[in-house]
């Protein structure tokens, strides 16, 4: 964590003066708003695909549903959930403060106008539809500049440029849709993987942090490996990965690539000291979170270089059990701490994230089954949906109320 930096006198507003500036509790901080979104937007996108891809439902749009449903679990569900984490860290990071009121109001606005776009999409055009949704990332990208050049936070400009790159995927998917050139599959690729690195970067911040002052607290000797000279090659040769997965997804290279980076990833995860954690739900799933992108890379390596390892099961190990399980292990964590309550799972929460967890297992093992368990992808979408709708339901308050006040000591009987 950064130390704040040195502010002009005008921006020394009083935590008092900020709360009041804020306006209504759901648009004071950035996780409120954003969290929302990504949780109701996972709820819904995933069963209105599935139907949709049975039949069931025709899709509103001239558009793709593969691709529809790869977009929206990007820059639908994924976009939103990076812009509350990142938008709530960057206060930490820089010592200014947060984002909020209508400024907030209208950045959210954003992301629900490119949603509805795409529903709206015969009325409205491809046009009007690319506008709505492109201007999202581009404004949370501009919104991230600011604040980090203001903050002279450096340090995490590293996150700026995954944003940017992971935006220019998009921007690319609609270059497609208007008919100007073929290049959503790399779009796609491009963000996909951009979301891996900032996954891996972020991952390596508050998974180690995390673990080492819960297990300080409780007197555990063993703690997590600091970052150093390992953790760096590990995201170097991710880096490597990364571009030649992007450019290059079919060579030899690049499958030797994923396997080294798998390794190298799933050796971080073990610097970590993941058993130690294995009592406390809201810090094993971000162990489990981060070990699915090892395990992903790893299938990717191998399905590059044998038939038996299918292409889908090797992504849905890293969108389905990489992006669902970290997104749902921030989001809770991050949402309990950011409103002054009790950093402890309840059994709701717990039971989230064993459907997560369920929800990529059968993903990842149904292309393996050659259609002999036809269920398993149904099984699998009601169990994402079961994780991310009660995520929504149960913290619908977290969200929506006030931050909680500690409760301040009972005065003595005279």
């Amino acid at each position: 964590m950064n130390t704040p930096e040195e502010h002009k006198p005008h921006e020394r507003i009083s935590r008092a003066k900020a709360r009041a500036a804020a306006g209504p509790t759901f648009l004071q901080h950035s996780f409120r708003p954003f969290f929302m979104a990504a949780g109701i937007w996972a709820t819904l996108a995933v069963p209105f695909w599935l139907l949709s891809y049975r039949d069931f439902l025709t899709l509103p749009a001239d558009f793709d549903i593969y691709l529809w449903h790869r977009h929206e679990m990007l820059f639908g569900f994924a976009a939103a959930a990076i812009a509350g984490f990142i938008l709530t860290a960057i206060p930490n990071w820089t010592g200014r403060l947060p984002m909020s009121g209508w400024r907030l109001g209208a950045l959210a606005a954003l992301w629900l106008a490119g949603r509805l776009g795409f529903l709206a999409a015969v009325w409205a055009g491809p046009i009007v539809v690319a506008v709505l949704d492109l201007s999202f990332l581009t404004a949370l990208a501009a919104v991230i500049a600011r604040e980090l050049i203001r903050g002279k936070n450096w340090r995490n400009l590293p996150v700026l440029i995954l944003i940017c790159l992971f935006g220019l995927g998009n921007w690319l998917v609609h270059f497609q849709t208007l008919d100007l050139a073929e290049t959503a599959e790399l779009g796609i690729r491009l963000s996909i993987f951009t979301l891996a690195t900032l996954l891996a970067l972020i991952g390596g911040r508050v998974v180690p942090s995390f673990t080492r002052n819960w297990l300080a607290r409780r007197g555990i000797e063993g703690l997590p490996e600091p970052m150093g000279r390992f953790d760096k090659i590990a995201l170097a040769v991710l880096i490597v990965f990364v571009v030649a997965q992007v450019f290059a997804p079919d060579a030899l290279a690049t499958a030797t690539l994923a396997l080294l980076a798998g390794g190298l990833h799933g050796a971080r995860l073990l610097r970590w000291k993941f058993w130690k954690v294995l009592s406390e739900p809201l810090l094993w799933v971000l162990h489990l979170g981060y070990g699915w992108l090892a395990v992903a890379f790893i299938l990717i390596g191998l399905a590059g270089i044998t038939d038996f390892v299918p292409a889908k099961a090797a992504i849905h190990a890293l969108t389905v059990g990489g992006f669902g399980t970290m997104t749902l292990a921030v989001m809770t964590r991050a949402s309990l701490g950011h409103t002054g309550r009790e950093l402890k799972a309840t059994w709701g929460t717990t039971a989230i994230f064993v459907a997560i967890t369920l929800a990529a297992a059968l993903r990842v093992v149904e292309p393996f089954l050659d259609g002999q368990f036809p269920s398993a992808i149904w099984i699998s979408a009601i169990a994402w949906t079961a994780a991310f709708g009660t995520f929504s339901v149960l913290y619908f308050p977290v969200f929506t109320q006030a931050r909680v006040q500690p409760r301040q000591p009972s005065a003595r009987p005279n």
